[in-house]
């Protein structure tokens, strides 16, 4: 029994290890913004960064969603719900807007200066859109 759930821990830690990197892209003119992990935390989760920033995000189940929360924010999507429910009964934060899918997000940044999303590494960005962070 100890053997095979040594194999299943160590097959976990090779999914998580071998899991897709997450850029986050912005629509800006200063072309030289690099954010690190606090400050894109803090832009999704309605807290203070030093730029005129409007952060979209992917709806709950989807999966690069699941992996930005994880290796961004550090928070299960349950406990993220509840912090913006709470925000919202207080009335002091509103949670981001959000895209139905990658490509309406990728659309929606073109179209829109100032905002800023999360996409899976491998997607093709535009020119017009700038990388501000890349998870590991």
């Amino acid at each position: 029994m100890r053997k095979y759930l040594f194999f299943l821990c160590l097959c976990c830690l090779s999914i998580v290890n071998t899991a897709e990197a997450i850029v986050v892209i912005a629509n800006t003119p200063d072309k030289s913004i690099q954010l690190n992990r606090q400050q894109v935390r803090n832009l999704f989760m309605g807290g203070v960064i030093p730029y005129d920033l409007e952060a979209i995000a992917l709806p709950s189940e989807n999966q690069t969603r699941v992996l930005f929360n994880t290796k961004v924010i550090g928070l299960t999507e349950s406990r993220i719900q509840s912090y913006w429910a709470q925000m919202r009964f207080t009335g002091r934060k509103r949670a981001p807007k959000e895209a139905d899918s990658e490509n309406l997000l990728l659309e929606y940044l073109k179209n829109n200066e100032g905002s800023v999303g999360y996409l899976p590494e491998g997607m093709s960005i535009p020119e017009k859109l700038t990388v501000i962070y890349t998870t590991l």
